[in-house]
């Protein structure tokens, strides 16, 4: 049995696929912000209970989480310290020459994770061909010790000067604090690539989180009692938990990277391969675009820190459906980056939520059926969000709209204000990088996308929605569904006339090492793939492009700048800066449910006709139950189709038709 677990900022997902007989399970949970693992552990409470064969078989769990996530950007990591080249103590606090915000005079850099007093210094100094220039003193690391002791520091980021071609200074400093008792995070571990300042962030929010994974996983890993417990990585593959104990840092987007693995893998089977990602949740909204892959990007940034560990192209806004709507201080309407959260979630949830959100605001635009949440598990307090939402129309002085009351007005604006944040992100992924999104299919997915995703598609020009049958836990399925994947990365700095047989060579002790690595998670060798890729950029320039190792380099990193700027020079002179290598182990993977095509009509999934506030007015609009759809059936908008752990609202003109996979493809009108 397998168990893809996710945690959200307000539901905990689980998939549960019995190899044997071939059945998938899904569940939601609300989840525990104070301890994710209390959610975890209930739900795999409830599953023992149900199913036998968790029992008697063998069960692997493969989960992703926000507690790394969490603890950056609420800054509640390990006390940490770093340990750096004298001279060097002030990396993390100088940066780059980057103003994020260039015209605001008042803007701030992020604050460093690690205060000046805990920022230490060794006497080393290795140069940039990794020639020893003054030997580390390795009498001095006992007093080291002493003061890291007295700082309070748990945790410990050692990034000394190149030693990315020179690590045995890392070594002998990592094996002292070891044996002292401190957790230990050497670049040389984790990003052994050029660029202080980069490499230096990485290693440090490693050190930062790991300490909090390191107990989070320990405590699941003891009470789970999983023949096989992985992790999900941020580049959309999976490692064990042992590995991801000791190096968090590659986990940070662990949740939105198996939603973006899962939408592209039911795409593919529904026969779309441009595809863009739409996840939307209780906290915020992750899109993604895969122009027939998964993009994969070594720049990634999280609370304004770098990260340059390989995470898969994700841009993330603060809209979900707990997003908080209020006024600000100019008197108009905002809705997120706040949210309710899990607890006390939003008003109609009845846990003593004060504040509308998003899904109050669905609600009593006739959007969500109360009787039918969570599979009418949960009911919905309905005039407490009415009462909510008036207080916020009153709040901002608007007047109803002709056939509406005042909520029905204000439930209106907060959906048209969390819609203008998710268009924007969207935008950023495609028209922005000069893609076209009329050329892409929307894959929407997470708890609220399908309340929002056709109005988003035909706003873009995008001409249709793909809506997998387990949206809501479309990012728990994907992690089942995830292969176990491995990044290494060594800075070399050749000319590009370089032979090739010179960097196959240089580039054969990755190679080795990937594969032992990917053999070591239990994966056989038949099924062990090794991409052997270059970071290359023209002489003189700043950034690199990262192209398959060929005999045809040269030429293709031309062809790639092309493609990506517009212009090449094959008169150039480039420089090979990087030698990558991906590893990858390929798993058995979940078979999708499939079905012969039928009759058109879907009456018998008919369950009433209800009021729905749209853009032009109020009218009677049909709902459907999702689970009675079959192959073959269509429904026109506007109508609302309601799943156990989903919504899904049509629009007018919109017509949506159940594909051989249960796939709900809808084609937008206009």
């Amino acid at each position: 049995m397998k168990i893809g677990i996710d945690i959200g900022g307000t539901f905990t997902d689980f998939v549960i696929f019995d190899e044997g007989g071939g059945e998938f399970r899904t569940f939601k949970r609300l989840s525990t912000p104070a301890d994710p693992s209390e959610a975890v552990l209930k739900g795999l409470e409830e599953i023992r209970g149900q199913q036998a064969a968790f029992l008697d078989g063998r069960l692997a769990i493969v989960h992703g989480s926000t507690v790394a996530t969490n603890a950056l950007l609420e800054r509640k990591g390990a006390p940490t310290a770093l340990v750096t080249t004298q001279g060097f103590r002030d990396v993390l606090a100088i940066g780059r020459q980057v103003r994020t915000n260039i015209y605001d005079f008042f803007s701030d850099r992020p604050t460093p994770l690690i205060p000046a007093e805990r920022r230490l210094e060794v006497e080393e100094r290795v140069d940039h061909n990794g020639r020893v220039l003054i030997p580390l003193q390795v009498d001095d690391l006992p007093e080291l010790v002493e003061t890291l002791q007295a700082l309070g520091a748990e945790s410990v980021a050692v990034s000394l000067l190149f030693s990315f071609l020179h690590p045995q200074h890392e070594q002998a400093i990592a094996e002292h604090l070891r044996a002292a008792g401190f957790f230990v995070s050497p670049s040389h571990e984790i990003l052994p690539e050029f660029r202080e300042y980069e490499r230096t962030s990485t290693t440090v929010i490693n050190a930062y989180v790991s300490p909090i994974m390191d107990r989070y996983l320990g405590r699941l890993e003891r009470e789970l009692g999983a023949d096989d417990f992985r992790i999900m990585q941020s580049n959309g593959g999976s490692i064990h938990a042992q590995q991801a104990r000791s190096q968090a840092v590659r986990s940070i987007l662990s949740g939105p990277a198996g939603g973006v693995v899962g939408a592209q893998f039911v795409a593919a089977a529904a026969g779309f391969d441009q595809i863009i990602t739409f996840d939307m949740g209780g906290t915020s909204t992750d899109v993604s675009l895969c122009a027939g892959q998964i993009q994969v990007t070594s720049e990634g940034e999280v609370g304004g820190l770098p990260i340059r560990i390989p995470l898969i192209d994700i841009h993330t806004v603060g809209s979900g459906g707990g997003s908080i709507a209020a006024v600000d201080a100019g008197g108009a309407l905002r809705v997120g980056p706040e949210s309710a959260g899990a607890d006390p979630g939003p008003v109609c949830y009845g846990q003593g939520g004060m504040l509308p959100t998003v899904t109050d605001a669905n609600l009593i635009l006739g959007r969500l059926a109360p009787d039918y949440f969570l599979g009418g598990r949960m009911g919905l307090a309905v005039d407490e969000a009415r009462q909510a939402l008036t207080g916020l129309a009153q709040a901002l002085h608007l007047t109803p709209r002709p056939g509406l009351d005042l909520a029905q007005t204000a439930a209106l604006g907060v959906i048209q204000v969390s819609d203008a944040h998710m268009e924007r992100a969207l935008r950023v992924i495609s028209v922005e990088r000069g893609y076209d999104p009329g050329d892409f299919t929307l894959v929407s997915f997470g708890g609220a996308g399908g309340l929002h995703a056709c109005n988003l598609a035909r706003a873009l020009g995008i001409p249709r929605v793909l809506i997998p049958p387990a949206a809501s836990v479309l990012s728990a399925f994907g992690m089942l569904s995830a292969e176990v994947i491995k990044d290494y990365v060594q800075t070399v700095m050749l000319p590009g006339d370089v032979v090739y047989e010179q960097l196959e060579t240089l580039i054969a002790p990755l190679a080795e090492r990937g594969a032992t690595e990917i053999r070591a998670e239990g994966v056989s060798p038949e099924r062990i793939s090794l991409h052997r890729q270059l970071d290359i950029r023209y002489a003189g320039q700043s950034y690199e492009l990262t192209i398959p190792l060929t005999p045809d380099f040269v030429q293709d990193f031309h062809a790639a700048h092309y493609r990506a700027y517009g212009h090449s020079d094959a008169a150039a002179p480039v420089e090979i800066v990087n030698l990558r290598l991906k590893a990858v182990g390929a798993v058995t993977r979940p078979s999708l449910p499939a079905g012969e095509p039928g009759e058109a009509n879907p009456g018998e999934a008919l369950l009433a006709r209800r009021p729905l506030v749209t853009e032009t007015g109020l009218m009677d609009a049909p709902f459907y139950q999702g689970e009675k759809l079959r192959p073959g059936h269509r429904i026109a908008g506007p109508a609302v189709i309601v799943q156990s752990d989903t919504t899904i609202l049509l629009g007018e003109g919109d017509v949506a038709e159940v594909d051989g996979r249960f796939n709900l493809v809808v084609e937008i009108d206009g």
